[in-house]
């Protein structure tokens, strides 16, 4: 495992964290659902645990914390962005236009930070002595509740787009209702939604 590129990933693991935080206040205020703005609520108080494990992580590797990458700089803008859109629909949209915007941005950034942990694993894997057990023991600690972020923001997000739709919705989403937390929870999930309505 190259050392470099496992740096700048686990920057960019700590920038998307970072982001994630601004993403996830500023997605609250757009939600008009109690049980999104709960849910968002939640993951915000999870994403602030996983900076502070990535701060660890970056610090037991004996990495500078504070260092700028290209990638760094890269994904903060992309979080940058991802806030901007909501400002702009909070400003200028109908709420529940705003909210469905909220939605897409919360998957945005969650995909990212689904990548990010898939791939420390795979490093976790590669790694020897301290670094393995660094690695995986960050992992154990955030893997699910990311996999969690993802898969029930999307369901989120589909079932908010049906309604506006003016289709039958079911909200909390199936993923939501099944607690779901693996890609193929997710598509079972929502293969299983028709038999929710």
């Amino acid at each position: 495992m190259k050392p470099q590129p496992l740096q700048d990933l686990l920057y960019q693991a700590l920038e998307t964290e970072q982001g994630g935080i601004r993403v996830y206040q500023t997605a609250i205020r757009c939600a008009l659902n109690d049980d999104l703005k709960d849910e968002w609520e939640g993951y915000l108080d999870e994403t602030q645990r996983h900076e502070q494990v990535v701060q660890e992580l970056i610090t037991t590797l004996g990495f500078d914390l504070d260092r700028e990458t290209p990638g760094r700089l890269v994904v903060r803008h992309i979080g940058e962005s991802l806030v901007q859109a909501m400002e702009m629909a909070l400003e200028s949209a109908e709420p529940a236009a705003a909210e469905l915007v909220a939605t897409e941005c919360v998957v945005l950034a969650e995909t990212k930070d689904h990548l990010n942990w898939e791939l420390i694993a795979q490093a976790a894997e590669h790694a020897k002595g301290d670094a393995k057990r660094a690695l995986a023991e960050a992992c154990e600690e955030v893997e699910d509740e990311e996999d969690e972020h993802l898969y029930h923001s999307s369901g989120w997000a589909r079932e908010l787009w049906i309604a506006a739709l003016g289709l039958p919705a079911v909200l909390p989403p199936p993923e939501e209702a099944k607690d779901v937390k693996t890609a193929i929870g997710a598509a079972r999930a929502k293969a299983a939604r028709e038999e929710m309505l």
